[in-house]
């Protein structure tokens, strides 16, 4: 997002906020034409209308899935309804007015929009009539992972692009596949954890606007937090008015979070490690600058967007969750992963590493290598879910190996320190954790920017000068 779209998007969140009953509606209204607002161009232009419709289409649907009888009402759900088709409709007559400077899109005809609304209305009808098998959910969920292993694998989807091009006349050759489908990352865990949710009984009954408001909430669509839905729908029912402390804190997070984007992260950016750095620097000093100017760069990016939606949400009285809590001043590895991206280790401690934590401890398997298969596989999982590539998977494992070489070394210590140690001591102690943590994670990062472990591998080697 640019800083006009983000000054566009506070002045709705601004309007939004003091329409008390009428803001679920609003906020839905604006949440879907956001989904189109932002995707990104795409190899085929087509998509950049379908994509986003997607997006709408697969939440919809799951909602249909999870949802029970007593919300699914045709009266109490259509004003949602209204507003999703309605929205979707003024995107697509797009073509008939021309805002092309607001909203660049090919958009379908509309006998394709009609005929594609036609068809959802019937595949959702067969879906309320039917009768639902106990496998359902499960099913559900181990779909959107397939989908999202083929999203996130650049030889899936450009394989499928080179088949496509191929189909049309085009060279396989020479195709050159631009595809992005926004905010599926989080649009993907916040629904499997719905879905799963709904499996053991534990999610809260939830209407088509509060459910699709929770999966495309605008201001942390794109880049989290993932939020969980029980909490997220009690702030949504609850319109109550700010008072003069909830703007100033709304305002300061959302000036602090476009500081830390478009000030800080963006200049660091201009000397943050690179494949082309890495190709022309020989320099060890030069390879650690570079090196540490990424690493802070990735944070002030990342948790400037969180300050962002954080600012953007309470401005319309809901409260998100925080994700980052000062990571890099944490002096072990565990309290960096309980300080970075919050959110999503939380899911992932919820929804991969307990249940196999639990599941493995009912086997006759050493407690060290639990901790070691249930560290390494949770991190490489992490490392995945930015993208099916060498580079993250290394990454994710080097976190891996480190979590649990540091959970070792805490139990050896542990057990041979047997008083506190002296205020100086400690305070040594704790300031070289920061430093060995901080550079650990420093060093992770070349697997996770650089585009191959080659070039990662000869950026460390650059550095300790070998």
């Amino acid at each position: 997002m640019t800083a006009a779209n983000i000054g566009i998007l506070a002045l709705a969140a601004l309007v939004i906020g003091q329409l008390g009953k009428r803001r679920e509606l609003a906020l839905l209204g604006v949440s879907v034409f956001v989904v189109y607002w932002l995707q990104p161009p795409q190899g085929f232009v087509s998509l950049v209308y379908w994509m986003p419709t997607a997006t709408i289409a697969l939440t919809v649907i799951c909602w249909l899935l999870i949802s029970t009888p007593e919300v699914r009402g045709w009266k109490q759900n259509l004003p949602a309804v209204l507003v999703i088709v309605g929205v979707m409709l003024v995107v697509d007559l797009n073509q008939y007015f021309g805002f092309e400077k607001i909203y660049m899109t090919s958009t379908p005809r509309l006998w394709m929009f009609a005929l594609a609304i036609t068809a959802f209305a019937f595949i959702a009808l067969l879906l309320v009539k039917l009768p639902r098998p106990s496998f359902i959910f499960g099913a559900a969920f181990t779909a959107i992972i397939f989908l999202f292993i083929y999203l996130k694998t650049p030889f899936f989807v450009n394989s499928t692009f080179a088949w496509i091009n191929s189909l049309r006349g085009g060279e396989v050759e020479n195709i050159r596949v631009v595809f992005s489908w926004l905010g599926f990352s989080y649009i993907a865990f916040r629904i499997m954890h719905t879905l799963r949710d709904r499996q053991v009984d534990r999610l809260p009954v939830l209407t088509l606007s509060e459910y699709v408001n929770y999966v495309i909430f605008f201001p942390s669509f794109t880049a989290g937090p993932i939020d969980r839905a029980e909490r997220f729908v009690k702030e949504l029912r609850v319109p109550a008015a700010l008072a003069e402390q909830d703007w100033a804190e709304a305002l300061t997070r959302l000036f602090v979070g476009l500081f830390k984007k478009f000030v800080l992260a963006d200049a660091l950016a201009l000397i943050a490690l690179n494949d082309v750095l890495v190709e022309q620097v020989s320099s060890p000093a030069w390879m650690w600058i570079f090196l540490y100017a990424y690493s802070l760069r990735i944070f002030f990016d990342f948790s400037g967007y969180t300050d962002i939606a954080i600012g953007l949400a309470r401005m319309m009285g809901i409260r998100l969750p925080e994700n980052f809590t000062s990571p890099y001043l944490k002096p072990n590895l565990t309290q960096f992963w309980n300080s970075w991206h919050m959110t999503l280790t939380q899911w992932f401690r919820a929804y991969f590493f307990n249940p196999i934590t639990r599941v493995l401890r009912t086997k006759d398997v050493p407690v060290p290598l639990i901790i070691l298969f249930t560290q390494v596989s949770t991190m490489l999982v992490i490392g995945l879910w930015h993208g099916v590539t060498w580079g993250f998977a290394i990454w994710g494992i080097w976190h891996g190996l480190g979590l649990f070489i540091q959970n070792r070394w805490t139990e050896f210590v542990r057990g041979r320190i047997k008083s506190p140690l002296h205020p100086q001591g400690q305070l040594l102690l704790t300031a070289s954790g920061i430093f060995l943590t901080f550079n650990f994670v420093s060093l992770g990062w070349l697997f996770f920017t650089l585009s191959t472990p080659a070039l990662a591998l000869q950026a460390l080697a650059k550095l300790f000068n070998l």
